[in-house]
């Protein structure tokens, strides 16, 4: 009851601002380490062509010892994710709803869960148009009872997209954002009128949250529309992940200072310092993602432990103590979620965590909330970049005017340190 009141609540507050947009959102916590990928592979963006035979699939466990009954369905979404107005018959092939049937117990762990998977598309539910889709997953064929939300894309590629990331032009700006340039050619015969059913979003790091949208072409001509911007298509640097490696419970592992059992795994991390102020020190890193994996297993889906976490950050002097500190990474969905809120220690003038994680190897990063921008905020805990290694993703969306609903007609993956 007081979770369905917190979700109400949410809701309540995001329509004081306009329609809410569905999202990727964990409404239970028992539920733990949510994944989608690319069937097969470690692909974090879920994006799959229409009718290509490609999949995705979506993993989660819940804590605990007892299997429970979930079903799922799939939502057509315009290019803003709020859902279309369109009958599910008219986008979805085979059924509408289906029950999630695979699921295994946690063997071996000291921390008991049941893990699930689930496979879209799938020879009952198939999407037959492209654009944005939320998966949903709900208990007991009641889809109030929320379990879980994710995006996913399906594309029918009608583009070429050529993009490079690189130190910004403006001198304001040239050691701290990266500047994207982008050409996207498209087939005029189909589009005729693209400065208005054209729209590109901008992903950095597979993050929703300083997704940049209605960036508007500078020239267009002969099916080819520029995008080069000096301040229009810019993201801040940012900085390399800090990260820890907790794939082996009973061996030295990277950045964790001591572990010890007590009921269950605890690990201390090393104090963090923050990065702010201090000189850029570039190294390999996964630009935010996870690897959940056991080392001293067979199949890491069922015997992968989960470990308390214990993060240290030390205080900035001319932040006030009562400021909000939170962190995030691909494990909290970009969010500045509850579970993720650090406390601060006024004895030791550092900020506390801790958290339960399963085996894995995990990226972070420190972040505030920004009250002018109304998002997260590591600048400052962080620092800006413009040298920092960043995936950028570009989706392009055209207006179907024949059944009214924004189609994804391109994308493409791109690296800032890579040409």
């Amino acid at each position: 009851m007081k979770y369905s009141i917190i979700i109400l609540l949410f809701f309540k507050g995001m329509l004081l601002f306009g329609q809410a947009s569905l999202d990727n959102v964990i409404y239970d916590k028992k539920v733990q380490t949510v994944q989608l990928t690319l069937n097969g592979t470690d692909e974090r963006y879920p994006i799959i062509s229409l009718n290509s035979g490609q999949q995705l699939k979506l993993s989660f466990d819940i804590l605990g010892s007892q299997n429970e009954f979930f079903q799922y369905t799939l939502i057509h979404c315009d290019q803003n994710w709020q859902p279309t107005n369109m009958q599910q018959s008219l986008y979805l092939k085979g059924l509408t709803f289906d029950n999630i049937s695979d699921f295994k117990f946690s063997t071996n762990t000291y921390v008991k869960y049941v893990h699930y998977n689930l496979v879209v598309p799938n020879e009952n539910m198939t999407p037959s148009i492209a654009g944005n889709y939320i998966l949903k997953v709900y208990r007991n064929f009641d889809e109030k009872d929320l379990l879980i939300t994710r995006r996913f894309m399906i594309l029918n590629n009608q583009t070429k997209i050529t993009a490079t990331a690189k130190p910004a032009s403006l001198a304001e700006f040239r050691f701290t954002k990266q500047e994207l340039n982008f050409t996207i050619d498209y087939n005029a015969t189909l589009i005729p009128n693209p400065l208005q059913d054209i729209k590109v979003v901008i992903l950095q790091n597979n993050r929703w949250d300083n997704a940049l949208r209605d960036v508007t072409p500078q020239f267009a001509s002969n099916g080819k529309l520029d995008y080069n911007y000096f301040d229009k298509t810019l993201f801040n640097g940012g900085n390399e992940f800090r990260f820890f490696d907790i794939r082996n419970l009973r061996q030295f592992s990277q950045n964790v200072r001591t572990k010890y059992f007590d009921s269950v795994y605890r690990c201390l991390l090393n104090m963090d310092e923050p990065r702010g102020s201090k000189q850029y020190f570039q190294y390999t890193d996964f630009n935010g993602k996870r690897v959940v994996a056991n080392r001293e297993g067979i199949n890491s889906d069922v015997d992968g432990d989960y470990a308390l976490i214990q993060f240290q950050l030390s205080a900035i002097a001319n932040i006030p103590a009562n400021t909000d500190v939170y962190v995030i990474g691909e494990f909290s969905d970009w969010k500045l979620k509850p579970e993720y809120k650090m406390t601060y220690n006024a004895n030791r003038s550092r900020y506390d965590l801790e958290a339960p994680f399963k085996q894995g190897r995990y990226e972070y990063i420190y972040s505030l909330f920004d009250n002018e921008t109304q998002k997260p905020d590591e600048s400052i805990f962080e620092g800006n970049h413009a040298n920092t290694e960043n995936e950028y993703l570009i989706l392009v969306y055209n207006r179907n005017l024949q059944f009214n609903y924004d189609e994804l007609i391109g994308s493409t993956v791109f690296n800032s340190n890579r040409p």
